[in-house]
């Protein structure tokens, strides 16, 4: 086999010249990961020092389908069953660094999937519930995610968050919405925080939101492509 003995100023380099040398089938999976951080966190505002650790350490092909495992750290929405799609990393990390988590901080990660958003809040956080309403993919998220004492692997509708679990100091939606339920306002803590990918006009804008008191309002801060959630349609307008 052809060895290389040259170095490489990123790891982007590093896996344009393994991809040169020997099949896609060697599945070198940590230069995939560097590469992701090198070419699509570090160039899109993801900034915070803890989440770019987080992601750089997470192996994200452990949280898709084995057979979607060398598309993990693709630069799209990788395809995880039952017409669900993983979250661009752009999205995720971006989401992430807006939440601005703390390891006092108890999360809610709707939407869940094959758990690895859930992992990564794990890795910011003091405790996790990890909500998901497909069963093939709860049953993903739960084995990739064993090795973590502080998930709660949950099953239920999306759009209704979890109850029982809550007040959540934040709220993280991994996915494009049209609507956010009043139900899923309602489980944060005062002063808690909630992002999400809000459908505008056929836009995916990522928001920030926080809630004082029984006053809670969002504000966009980029505008991003991501895989969308089921049970969140905007509800039909009355008209005359």
């Amino acid at each position: 086999m052809t060895q290389l003995y040259c170095t490489y100023k990123t790891a982007a380099d590093r896996l344009k010249a393994i991809s040169k040398v020997t099949p896609i089938m060697s599945h070198d999976f940590e230069a995939m990961r560097l590469a992701m951080v090198e070419s699509q966190l570090r160039t899109t505002a993801v900034d915070d020092p803890l989440v770019v650790r987080a992601m750089a350490a997470v192996a994200r092909e452990r949280f898709v389908p084995e057979d979607k495992a060398t598309l993990a750290y693709a630069d799209m929405l990788v395809p995880i069953g039952n017409g669900r799609r993983m979250n661009l990393p752009m999205a995720t990390g971006r989401l992430l660094t807006e939440l601005a988590l703390t390891p006092e901080d108890h999360v809610l990660v709707i939407g869940s999937g094959g758990g690895y958003t859930a992992a990564l809040c794990a890795e910011l956080a003091k405790s996790v519930v990890a909500l998901e309403e497909e069963t093939a993919l709860a049953a993903l998220g739960a084995e990739a995610l064993a090795a973590y004492t502080n998930v709660e692997q949950v099953q239920g509708a999306l759009a209704d968050g979890w109850l029982e679990g809550g007040p959540y100091d934040a709220i993280l939606l991994d996915g494009a919405i049209e609507h956010l339920p009043e139900a899923i306002i309602d489980q944060l803590a005062d002063d808690g925080r909630l992002v999400a990918g809000l459908i505008e006009d056929g836009i995916t804008r990522l928001v920030y939101g926080r809630k004082h008191g029984s006053a809670f309002g969002t504000a966009a801060f980029t505008d991003a492509q991501s895989a969308s959630l089921p049970g969140f349609e905007r509800p039909a307008e009355f008209v005359f």
